[in-house]
């Protein structure tokens, strides 16, 4: 990642990617990779998976930034702050605790279906929720560790960490919907500016910041 980052003028001044078609690119890298890695069951595979993920996320922080620096020039850092910010606090407020109530809900889901009498034996005492959707009642963090960390398992305790790999895979499988969401606006991005003429960095003169011409130039 760290490389390829200091790739991306190669990529778009000779391949003539334009930064929204390599943000398009790289949600799809970024879809596959996920879907790959909720299905790992050696350690090889799970290089190949983690290096396509890694691959479509590189240009993700970057591009975006370059984009509003592009478009938007009279904004200067306050624009790309506000665009880290909102990424920042959609991680916090929404990633997190989407992802772990997606993994609470496929994991109960497994169990249930598997051995429900062992999921009420070892049901948290309090439910989680996220946003609208409805609450459900994980696992016990302390009995889902000791089944996940001993080792010599019980048939019960080898069940309950089985359920919980089949949740961290479906998770992974959920969280590749945001890299899909994100392909489908990057895709009416580029169509919108094949449309328009196609993709330009907007610059701006010293005299157009101090306010003598009127208009940043193509």
């Amino acid at each position: 990642m760290f490389a390829l980052r200091f790739s991306a003028h190669f990529i778009e001044s000779k391949l003539k990617i334009s930064p929204i078609g390599l943000l398009l690119i790289c949600s799809v890298f970024a879809v596959i990779g996920l879907n790959m890695v909720s299905g790992v069951t050696t350690f090889i595979s799970a290089m190949i998976a983690l290096a396509v993920y890694a691959l479509g996320k590189t240009f993700f922080w970057p591009t975006m930034l370059a984009v509003i620096g592009d478009r938007f020039p009279r904004t200067g850092a306050i624009a790309m702050s506000i665009m880290g910010g909102i990424g920042m606090m959609s991680a916090g407020l929404l990633g997190g605790p989407g992802l772990g109530y997606a993994k609470d809900r496929f994991t109960v889901e497994h169990l249930k279906e598997t051995n429900p009498a062992l999921y009420e034996a070892n049901k948290a005492e309090t439910a989680s929720s996220f946003l609208f959707l409805e609450p459900v009642t994980g696992l016990d963090g302390t009995k889902l560790s000791e089944a996940q960390n001993a080792e010599d398992k019980t048939p019960e305790q080898a069940e309950i960490a089985a359920a919980s790999i089949a949740g961290d895979r479906e998770t992974l499988k959920a969280d590749a919907y945001i890299p899909a969401a994100m392909a489908v606006i990057y895709l009416l991005l580029l169509l919108y500016f094949k449309i328009t003429g196609g993709y330009k960095a907007i610059s701006i003169t010293r005299e157009q910041v101090a306010g003598g011409v009127e208009g940043p130039v193509a």
